[in-house]
């Protein structure tokens, strides 16, 4: 007879807008079906770290399942990070870039089955001005977009499209970043500056071809220019990289700064306008379920 496991269940309730009770009642019939004691606990925005943590200890469980996006992930992560505890994903947000990334099914039966039982990695974090990055951050027009998208009323990719328009229709000038890491300085005119641990956005652009999330490294992304047709072909998942539009430099510390405050995103999260970020790799700081 196999001794009962016991996991954890995370669900933001609010995220994506999508209506979770399909989700939870198809994990906890799963659980049931697996021998798996399932708690399930919901998000509030209060104290949910402190909450996740207390609910970890007292049920002493061995996997924690996350249904939310890119920002629920990351809350949980910084909740567990002093506890051996592997986390699943069920995708369920309205930036599910990390599921993405992980090449995480569409479908919620086949993602039960990973995020319970499957191989799991060790995946690397990035710290940025002492905040944790799981997968994407960035200073200039792509922070600038999600500021804007934040505010507006319009949500889903509509939003997003529209947004898009008019951020790049109401463009600033170009910021002039200084980029200094292991491999020399770098003084530059961008539109954007990506610090990334993985490839692609939520929205599924590649913007980071040659990032491995378990590889101890991470890549500063620069784009120089930004018109219209670089960042329709960013869209359409062809980076220009051979055209001197885009420079790509692998490393695993940094300091970024520009001559004025830039928007600034971790995680597709607006944060503020910063002059300066000191990045950092943080090595093997999530154990991760991947198919």
């Amino acid at each position: 007879m196999s001794t009962q496991k016991n996991y954890i269940l995370v669900v933001n309730p609010i995220s994506g807008d999508v209506d979770k009770t399909e989700i939870i009642e198809t994990a906890k019939n799963f659980a049931t079906k697996e021998n798996i004691n399932l708690a399930i606990f919901e998000t509030t925005g209060k104290n949910d770290e402190a909450k996740i943590q207390k609910l970890l200890e007292e049920n002493k469980a061995e996997r924690i399942i996350v249904a939310g996006g890119d920002g629920t992930i990351k809350m949980v992560a910084e909740a567990v990070e002093n506890h051996d505890v592997i986390l699943g994903i069920l995708p369920a947000g309205s930036a599910n870039g990390l599921s993405v990334d992980l090449n995480l099914p569409d479908n919620l039966e086949e993602n039960l089955e990973i995020a319970f039982h499957s191989n799991y990695m060790e995946m690397d974090m990035i710290a940025i001005n002492g905040k944790k990055s799981l997968h994407l951050s960035d200073i200039g027009i792509n922070a600038e977009l999600i500021k804007n998208y934040e505010n507006s009323n319009i949500r889903g990719k509509l939003g997003y499209a529209l947004q898009a328009i008019n951020t790049l229709t109401g463009l600033k000038d170009p910021f002039h970043a200084v980029i200094e890491t292991s491999k020399g300085r770098i003084e530059t005119e961008a539109r954007m500056v990506v610090v990334a641990n993985s490839q692609k956005y939520g929205t599924g652009v590649t913007i980071n071809p040659h990032g491995v999330m378990n590889d101890g490294k991470f890549e500063i992304v620069i784009l120089k220019n930004l018109d219209l047709i670089v960042f329709s072909k960013i869209l359409s998942g062809n980076m220009p990289i051979e055209n001197g539009d885009v420079e790509i430099i692998s490393t695993d510390q940094a300091i970024i700064t520009t001559d004025s405050p830039v928007s600034f995103q971790i995680d597709g999260e607006y944060c503020d306008e910063v002059s300066k970020l000191e990045v950092k790799i943080l090595p093997n700081q999530m154990k991760v379920a991947i198919p």
